[in-house]
């Protein structure tokens, strides 16, 4: 076996260990793994019917809802719209800059199910929306991606890859020694013949 030869081998034995690496890692497979998620979403309803859509936000002071038409989807804007819930009745204001409706959300703070009734008046369209809105506790969660899961899928494939990489040298610098002393002994046992 000649220098070449095992060196030949040894680079092809890293090239496969290097390809190994580019497989796909965490978030880059496309398969069917959900992002972690971590953090609290406000909690929100809609409400459809054949004239009118709306979604409705709670915030910390103020519930904010939009409205469209459901047949052209542009925003209704001006419109006289009620809120009712159990023992609860508001008439929200409308934002001209931001194309809102607000409403004061300090009933909803309490965690639970609450019952909507929207009565919204826009020209001489009227009609009625129901939903429901769940408000959770403090520790509830919604779908908010973390970024750092990315990064940590990198590092790992870079100590895979440096530790491939002192396996190789290793493994190339201990068969070029084992050659040497193989050398080294025909050349000892040559002289003394």
């Amino acid at each position: 076996m000649t220098f070449s030869t095992i060196f030949k081998g040894c680079a092809v034995t890293v090239s496969t260990l290097f390809f190994t690496l580019a497989l796909a890692g965490d978030g880059h497979d496309h398969g069917e793994t959900k992002p972690v998620t971590t953090g609290t979403a406000s909690p929100r309803f809609t409400a459809q019917s054949d004239m009118f859509e709306a979604v409705g936000i709670v915030g910390k002071d103020e519930l904010v809802l939009y409205i469209d038409r459901s047949a052209s989807n542009e925003p209704v804007v001006n419109a006289t719209v009620e809120l009712e819930s159990t023992g609860i009745k508001l008439v929200g204001t409308f934002e001209t800059k931001l194309g809102e409706y607000h409403f004061d959300a300090k009933s909803f703070t309490k965690a639970g199910e609450y019952p909507i009734t929207l009565t919204i008046k826009a020209g001489a369209d009227s009609d009625l929306l129901t939903s429901e809105l769940d408000v959770h506790g403090a520790g509830a969660t919604a779908p908010i991606t973390d970024a750092s899961t990315h990064t940590q899928g990198w590092l790992r494939a870079a100590k895979w890859g440096g530790g491939v990489f002192v396996l190789a040298l290793l493994l190339f610098f201990g068969i070029r020694r084992l050659l040497a002393i193989r050398r080294n002994s025909r050349n000892l046992l040559r002289v003394a013949a």
